[in-house]
């Protein structure tokens, strides 16, 4: 804030840069929880019920979204990937000495994961049963599934991952190499863990019941121009995620052109209408979905005017390798002259306004939910202690 005013009042840039002590003093923590928690299982293995008491420290002083991390992103996912059907979660915000926290890289989902997957690993311990199996007992198979902390998750194949994960590690062959291993004087282990995630964080409804005063809906516009490039303006802004990139091959690949042709346009507000950034995950999930929505609007009157002047049905209009295709014959049209079309307005179909720019907002219905499993292999000298990574391997699915 010093930085803003003192660049109002000189006229000039003015950068700060915070040496890694301020940081340490100052910048916002990610999370600190101090936990208790009981998880119940049946004489099958199967998980009856969890309990769980969180004291999270908010610091010396409350920030802007400190609360909602270990409440609202927190609790709504301690059912993790299992079928838990019974779920009690207490969370005590606690003022301390230390700095504040504050939303940094998953607040409050990696937590959650954290908590669950240390309860199956030592209840497979306790259990004696393999923790792999342990956590295919208790999969949610049936979808959509309403959890008991909030969420709906509307699909997901949780064994998928985990049959990708075993397979990449060779979970089968490990008791072989834990013996031999044995025999060299080392120990070896190997860990599992199952998470999930909550992304594209919305929908505006859910955030306006908690109080908040936004909405977290995603705008794009699409503007064709006269000679055929295409420029996206997002209101979802890109920090080093590389939205350039991906937004533009999304474009790119739906009209068959090159993605030279195509441009985003983010963080210019004297362009952009009006966004609600890039956070939670959201990016793809509801920015590029209100693209998608935006490319829909502007390709449907795009076959309109390719069918009036290719004397087809709308219907017949395909979109193939930057051309607008009649489906099953050779008549076509290139996508620039479409373009050129919409604005010359020469021969245009009645009643229809020249031009070929779109607008949409996106408001999701519900999160997406990103889920996987990783698994670890070590090996501990007993002698000295070093640890070894030996494997790692993570399967993600993105639905």
């Amino acid at each position: 804030m010093v930085a803003l005013w003192a660049s109002k009042k000189v006229g000039r840039p003015v950068k700060w840069t915070g040496d890694r002590t301020e940081a340490f003093l100052t910048d916002a923590h990610g999370r600190d929880h101090v936990t208790h928690a009981e998880m119940a299982f049946d004489a099958n293995n199967k998980i009856t019920g969890l309990k769980v008491k969180t004291y999270a420290n908010f610091g010396a002083y409350m920030s802007l979204f400190s609360s909602s991390v270990p409440t609202y992103l927190y609790a709504t996912l301690l059912s993790g990937q299992y079928n838990i059907p019974a779920i009690h979660a207490e969370v005590v915000g606690v003022y301390t000495n230390t700095t504040p926290v504050d939303a940094y890289r998953g607040a409050g989902r990696p937590e959650a994961s954290y908590l669950i997957e240390r309860l199956m690993e030592t209840a497979a311990r306790q259990l004696k049963v393999d923790p792999a199996q342990l956590r295919r007992t208790n999969f949610i198979t049936q979808f959509p599934h309403q959890t008991p902390v909030i969420m709906a998750y509307d699909t997901g194949d949780f064994n998928a991952s985990l049959d990708a994960a075993m397979k990449a590690i060779d979970y089968a062959g490990f008791a072989a190499r834990k013996a031999k291993a044995k025999a060299d004087g080392k120990l070896r282990g190997i860990g599992v863990s199952c998470y999930i995630e909550a992304c594209g964080i919305a929908p505006s409804k859910a955030v306006g019941s908690l109080g908040a005063g936004v909405g977290l809906w995603e705008s794009a516009e699409v503007r064709v121009n006269p000679v055929g490039t295409i420029e996206i303006l997002t209101g979802s802004h890109s920090h080093g995620q590389g939205h350039e990139t991906t937004f533009c091959q999304l474009v790119a690949d739906r009209l068959g052109v090159p993605i030279s042709q195509v441009s985003i346009v983010h963080g210019d507000t004297d362009k952009v209408q009006f966004g609600m950034g890039t956070y939670g995950s959201r990016s793809a999930a509801v920015g590029l979905t209100a693209i998608l929505k935006a490319m829909e609007k502007m390709e449907s009157k795009a076959k309109k005017i390719a069918a009036h002047a290719l004397e087809a049905s709308e219907g017949d209009i395909v979109i193939e390798n930057g051309e607008f295709k009649v489906a099953g014959t050779d008549k076509a049209i290139a996508f620039p002259m479409v373009a050129l079309a919409a604005y010359t307005a020469h021969n245009l179909p009645d009643g229809m306004e020249p031009g070929l720019k779109e607008s949409a907002f996106y408001d999701p219905s519900n999160f997406t939910f990103p889920a996987g499993a990783y698994i670890c292999e070590l090996e501990v000298d007993p002698g000295t202690g070093k640890t070894s990574f030996v494997n790692f391997v993570a399967a993600d699915d993105s639905p």
